[in-house]
């Protein structure tokens, strides 16, 4: 290993071409974080020079450095060499490069300082036209065809949105401003002098050359495993195709085949998991790596976890490719979950625990028995589903602790693999009914029933978790008689005595004969709530029940003399509300609150059974 300082004319003189490796991570640079810094910086740089009047100045700015692997040289062909790392900031100075060779080719005062720019992008010989070879940089698989569009002069518009292009643009636009600035032809003289030495000469490499003895892979790791932008996700997808190469695999297989998919900027969108904002490839790699492991995987583990899981597989090439199609299948199922693709059960399940809920931590749980590679069947998938949707609204309701649900969702990983497919859906409701622990539990009927009706849900539960459960109980609610329709979407939960009850409600004598305190409290709770529309909402606000008590105490302002109950009756159409309108015609009390409370949660245990032996059958 030899390391020696480097300047892009002395990087890229002669006819030489820096492969970067097909299997490495795409062109991420961006504009806030790296084009415009090194833009500013070369511009300060230029404006240095432009200002000297020294004859040999003394500066420059560093670049940082790459690491690069001589290829085997073959007579008459270009000296090749593989970049182990720095590709990002080898394309970025290409890119600068071929910016500002077009911009001074748009004006014949400059060809000439154009074409010694154009030395550093292309190798001329005849023989290299028409092939990789003709350009000095040959980028990773999905920026190749981008960066020689770019190079070629940028005609085609299929690439415009590429960040190959976008900071192609950048640069020529940032590089045109600054030399035209001014109508001076001396300046603009001097100013193309000054740019044209910044980015030959002053522009600072150090090139670390490996030799045959060096492991580039290990390198290659070590560098980027600790600390970098570099995604965990990049580091096993090098990892993956160095494996393929030796075992002399057909690796351009296995990008279309198999790697295709995780191109798609989707998979690098940044998406919360837990406290922290993550990359969604390292997201589902991580649940992915829970479900194959049954163990827990830390985010700064998971390239490791990734190489020590699939090092036997990877050992052979059917061992390597029966892995990496079933990785892609349960990407492509992880795919419709987030984007709401279908109306499957696990579609249903992922938005009602996983969103909803804010239980990402079941994403393990829903690869493993969703997987196209363990084969379970729908009826024990139902099964299962049902089984943790009733555990989570259960201790939802109950306000049961979430922190031991990693260590839960390790623990009935390693029960599923220990049971058929044909069997997990029983394993999981017999799992979860055998907890006994306060944060594993699966409360029973008669736990729900007798703990949860005094307790204060609203303020405590969120309203998007609360709407759920009123969905469910609706749901519930309605017979086969009833239309088959769906919900609308913008349902908001609603009081039906009213939290500010002191305007119209005082009177009432079930609140007359208790404490303000207790009165608020009770207004808070299940059989209180219920849902309608935003707008209906709106209108309901804190207006008496009767219309008889509208008139009397409220007869003016919208929709006068219409009480809460004729509103909900004339522009509800919820089994929830009816069952309401109809049981209430005359008041609303306290007691009505506390039998409706108790009516919801026995409508909550029906919409989400729970066993009361852990026998499957019983539910």
């Amino acid at each position: 290993m030899k390391s020696k300082t480097l300047f892009p004319r002395t990087l890229f003189d002669g006819t030489v071409h820096f492969e970067i490796p097909r299997y490495q991570r795409p062109y991420v640079w961006d504009e806030e974080n790296q084009w415009e810094p090194l833009w500013n910086d070369i511009e300060q740089l230029a404006g240095i020079v432009l200002e000297s009047e020294e004859d040999e100045l003394e500066v420059g700015h560093f670049l940082g450095a790459i690491v690069l692997k001589a290829k085997p040289a073959r007579t008459g062909d270009v000296t090749r060499f593989e970049v182990v790392d720095g590709q990002q900031r080898l394309t970025t100075l290409q890119l600068v490069l071929n910016a500002a060779c077009q911009v001074l080719e748009a004006d014949d005062r400059f060809l000439d300082e154009a074409d010694a720019i154009r030395e550093l992008t292309t190798n001329k010989r005849r023989s290299f036209q028409g092939t990789d070879e003709q350009f000095k940089l040959s980028p990773s698989r999905g920026d190749r065809e981008a960066f020689k569009n770019m190079l070629q002069g940028g005609q085609e518009p299929k690439f415009e949105d590429h960040r190959i292009s976008q900071a192609a643009q950048f640069f020529k636009q940032k590089i045109a401003n600054w030399l035209f600035s001014s109508e001076d032809e001396g300046l603009v003289t001097a100013k193309v002098k000054a740019l044209v030495d910044v980015i030959e000469t002053r522009l600072i490499i150090v090139s670390i050359d490996l030799d045959g003895s060096d492991d580039d892979q290990l390198i290659f790791e070590t560098l980027n495993d600790r600390g970098t932008p570099l995604l965990k996700a990049d580091l096993v997808k090098n990892h993956i195709f160095y494996r393929g190469e030796v075992l002399r695999a057909d690796t351009e297989k296995w990008a279309d085949n198999y790697w295709m998919l995780f191109e798609d900027e989707w998979w690098r969108e940044e998406i919360r998991q837990g406290r922290l904002m993550r990359p969604r490839i390292d997201a589902f790699l991580n649940y992915w790596l829970v479900m194959r492991t049954c163990s827990e995987v830390a985010t700064r583990d998971l390239f490791s976890a990734f190489r020590n899981y699939a090092e036997q597989a990877m050992s052979t090439i059917e061992g390597a490719e029966d892995l990496l199609a079933e990785m892609t299948g349960d990407a492509i199922l992880y795919q419709k979950l987030v984007n709401s693709e279908s109306s499957s059960l696990e579609s249903r399940f992922y938005q009602l625990v996983i969103e909803s809920f804010d239980l990402t931590t079941f994403m393990p749980i829903i690869l493993r028995l969703s997987s196209p590679s363990y084969k379970v069947p729908q009826s024990q998938i139902v099964i299962a589903y049902q089984a943790i949707e009733s555990w989570v609204i259960r201790r939802t309701l109950l306000r049961g602790s979430t922190k031991d649900v990693n260590r839960m969702v390790i623990a009935l990983l390693k029960e599923l693999s220990t049971v058929s497919g044909n069997a997990a859906g029983d394993a999981v409701v017999s799992y979860l009914s055998q907890q006994t622990s306060d944060v594993r539990s699966w409360p029973t009927d008669e736990e729900l029933l007798r703990n949860a009706p005094d307790l204060r849900v609203y303020g405590q539960i969120k309203q998007s978790r609360l709407r759920v459960i009123f969905e469910g109980v609706e749901k519930q609610l309605r017979s086969e008689r009833h239309e088959n329709v769906s919900l609308p979407q913008d349902l908001q939960i609603e009081h039906i005595m009213p939290q500010k009850w002191h305007q119209h409600w005082a009177n009432e004598p079930s609140i007359k004969a208790m404490d303000d305190t207790d009165v608020d409290r009770v207004v808070d709770l299940l059989g209180n709530l219920t849902l309608t529309t935003g707008k209906l909402n709106g209108s309901l606000s804190n207006r008496p029940w009767t219309d008889a008590a509208t008139a009397e105490n409220s007869p003016g302002g919208q929709m006068p003399g219409q009480g809460k109950r004729s509103l909900i009756g004339q522009y509800s159409l919820l089994a929830l509300n009816k069952e309401i309108v109809d049981r209430h015609q005359d008041s609303w009390t306290i007691d009505d609150i506390r039998q409706r409370t108790q009516r919801i949660l026995e409508l909550v245990c029906k919409a989400w059974p729970r066993p009361a032996t852990g026998r499957l059958e019983e539910m």
